[in-house]
């Protein structure tokens, strides 16, 4: 019981420190960029009114003032090594996953000389990547329209890494690998069934094909029978 009690206090602190920190970051936060000074004045009030106006994220402070709860996990950290003429440089590759918890989901990675830098770095570009997937319910066992899992089969890539997704009915929970359960949690998806193919003992080109197979939802034309069953804008 003391352990738990203990490790849930540092998780509450951390996620204090993280929120005071993100604060601070958009109240220091000078834009340069035309859409940066849209979103800090108040004229972009959301993710998907900046992407239904055409524009592109090229600031990281977007993210933090657009979805202030924004949920973030580092899914891999490795220490690499480069054998140069000057002998062996070490450096640290960080790989983050950040995501709203409903539709939209990144993973970005980055490398530094120093470990927190590296993980700044990956979050940093995580959030000049997110995305939004289609949610959806479009298992034939289930009626309801209910955006609970995805509209129809995707199959994402990454490396020798295949995952394919397909929608589950309503209950059935996340029938997914360990490792990917966190990228779906973090895009909103409650049920949905997967196959897996390739060498799933690499985390980081597990989790990116499984966000791959997300982005997959966007890139497919939608039938009106699909397009009711869909969170999509007509």
């Amino acid at each position: 019981m003391k352990g738990r009690r203990s490790r849930e206090e540092t998780d509450e602190r951390r996620e204090t420190r993280r929120e005071e920190n993100r604060e601070k970051a958009v109240d220091n936060w000078i834009p340069k960029t035309e859409v940066g000074k849209k979103v800090k004045k108040g004229e972009i009030e959301s993710l998907d009114d900046l992407f239904a106006k055409g524009y592109k994220i090229m600031e990281p402070e977007i993210i933090d003032v657009l979805i202030p709860n924004l949920r973030e996990k580092m899914v891999d950290f490795k220490k690499t090594t480069r054998v140069t003429r000057q002998g062996r440089n070490f450096s640290f590759r960080a790989s983050v996953l950040i995501g709203d918890g409903e539709s939209y989901i990144a993973l970005g990675t980055a490398k530094d000389k120093e470990k927190f830098p590296a993980i700044t770095k990956a979050t940093r570009k995580a959030k000049l990547l997110m995305k939004k997937i289609v949610r959806g319910s479009g298992s034939w066992e289930d009626r309801t329209t209910e955006r609970h899992s995805i509209p129809y089969s995707v199959i994402g890539k990454c490396g020798s890494v295949r995952v394919k997704l397909l929608p589950a009915p309503r209950g059935t929970g996340l029938v997914v690998a360990d490792n990917i359960k966190d990228v779906m949690k973090f895009a909103g998806i409650k049920d949905v069934w997967s196959k897996t193919f390739g060498n799933t003992g690499s985390k980081l080109e597990f989790v990116s094909a499984a966000v791959d197979a997300l982005f997959a939802t966007n890139k497919m034309r939608l039938s009106d029978d699909i397009a009711r069953k869909v969170e999509v804008r007509r």
